[in-house]
């Protein structure tokens, strides 16, 4: 069946205040194991995700626990990170948008990420009930776009994410197929480099809570 209209949401600093889930997990790491260790592991996340192209932080935890492979404390910061009450870091309005985009069309999550975490997030966090189990993540998305057309065809596409980069790429590749939506939130949203060497969104908006005054169901018709 082709849909008039999919609707693809990202997750991290879209509907899910990723960088509040950092700040916690910095505060956590220090005050358990240290300024130190918080901060060995956070150069390794970087490290990963320079190389992997998306941010490992079961990955990170298994490379830091071959640093401090003596330590039995290592042992208990993977739970903290799968047990994380994600449904408190949602954007304020979050799943209002979702339902919203529900009532024009079909809505699925487009997330980069790894299989395990970044699944685990989606879950703790309410979304994959909220999407109807339409949840898709892939290493580097903007790369999936015939996987996505796949598993969800239809005759026009509306992305949201708060990664200017990657609306750009989608928009190269799908052209006036797609209306690309900038949520201007966390600290990619707000890259100064980012937004004056790339070229804007189709529509910006400040808050994801605001996607519920626009009507979907209005792209792609002309």
């Amino acid at each position: 069946m082709i849909h008039d209209l999919v609707v693809l949401f990202d997750v991290d600093n879209t509907l899910v205040d990723n960088d509040s889930v950092q700040a916690d997990m910095r505060d956590h790491l220090a005050s358990n194991y240290g300024p130190e260790a918080r901060d060995r592991y956070f150069e390794i996340i970087e490290e990963l995700r320079k190389s992997l192209g998306y941010v490992d932080y079961l990955g990170a935890l298994e490379r830091f626990r071959m640093e401090k492979l003596h330590d039995p404390r290592i042992l208990r910061m993977a739970s903290w990170l799968v047990d994380y009450p994600f449904s408190k870091r949602l954007y304020p309005g979050a799943l209002d948008a979702v339902a919203h985009a529900g009532t024009c069309g079909r809505t699925a999550i487009l997330s980069d990420g790894d299989a395990v975490f970044q699944p685990r997030k989606v879950e703790r966090s309410g979304l994959w009930e909220a999407f109807n189990n339409n949840v898709l993540v892939f290493v580097h998305k903007e790369e999936e776009l015939e996987v996505v057309e796949r598993f969800y065809p239809a005759k026009h596409y509306i992305l949201i994410d708060d990664k200017l980069r990657i609306l750009t790429a989608v928009k190269r590749a799908w052209g006036r197929k797609v209306t690309t939506i900038f949520a201007r939130q966390g600290h990619y949203a707000t890259d100064a480099v980012t937004l004056a060497t790339l070229p804007p969104a189709d529509i910006a908006i400040d808050r994801i809570g605001e996607l519920v005054t626009i009507d979907l169901s209005s792209f792609g018709k002309s």
